[in-house]
């Protein structure tokens, strides 16, 4: 198995607090990235609940950005229950990100197995007899496949959209509850006679387009992270193909180094 993923700098230049330099980013607008870094501070306790935060001018400087700018990514962790402004007094944090970081995305074959702890698993769209759209990485692509649709969610909240092709010739030794009930994986890891020779999973990181923002229930080119899976039979045909979105602030990529 295999995972590719890119990482970020967590220092700026000329001794910026970290994540500032990183405002320039392509695609994703500036209050969108700075709101992050304002909601990590509060996470790691350099902004306490109870303390007050600096003015809209000393952040505007501090990160060479406008004012507006600042008041937007304000105002996102206004509207999360983060912070409060108070007229005359200052903005106070008034609570910490509820349980943000919980995903973890699994690097070997026994934990991509396991369902979430506490996920449910919607399924919002069923097609037969299609094929794999986009560029295939791994196996020889079978003649068709069954397309599912899924959104899985914790505590009301969607964390991760999926389309998961099964090949046709497999597609129907599985259960229908298992199709809300059961990882891509493990779908066809418990298929009575079907040998998987290879797993293969490919992480990206973007930003979320216009269906992943209303399906995720997050803004418009918000982080994301990307995960590509590919599970191939003994004789090389790719048997599954997952395409799954996830929140970029509910994930985290742990990979353990022997």
């Amino acid at each position: 198995m295999s995972t590719h993923s890119t990482r970020s700098n967590p220092k700026g230049p000329g001794g910026r607090p970290a994540g500032a330099a990183d405002l320039g980013s392509r695609g994703i607008a500036r209050y969108h990235q700075l709101a992050a870094v304002f909601r990590r501070h509060i996470e790691t306790g350099v902004w306490e609940v109870g303390s007050q935060i600096p003015t809209v001018v000393e952040l505007a400087l501090s990160y060479d950005v406008a004012r507006e700018t600042v008041r937007q990514a304000l105002g996102m962790l206004a509207d999360e229950g983060l912070i409060r402004r108070y007229r005359a007094k200052g903005t106070f944090v008034t609570g910490a990100p509820r349980d943000q970081i919980w995903c973890q995305l699994e690097t070997n074959f026994l934990g991509l197995l396991q369902a979430r702890e506490g996920a449910q698993i919607e399924l919002i769209g069923e097609e037969r007899k299609v094929g794999i759209t986009g560029t295939i990485e791994f196996g020889v692509a079978d003649g068709a496949y069954r397309k599912l649709s899924r959104r899985h969610w914790r505590d009301d909240q969607p964390y991760m959209i999926a389309e998961v092709f099964i090949s046709e010739r497999w597609a129907n030794k599985i259960p229908r509850a298992a199709f809300t009930s059961k990882t891509a994986l493990k779908l066809v890891a418990d298929i009575d006679g079907l040998a998987i020779a290879d797993v293969e999973q490919i992480m990206t990181i973007g930003v979320a387009d216009l269906d992943a923002s209303v399906s995720l229930q997050i803004p418009l080119n918000a982080p994301v992270a990307q995960i590509e899976r590919y599970v191939v039979d003994a004789d090389g045909i790719l048997v599954l193909f997952a395409r799954n979105t996830y929140r970029g602030d509910v994930v985290r990529l742990n990979i353990k180094s022997k």
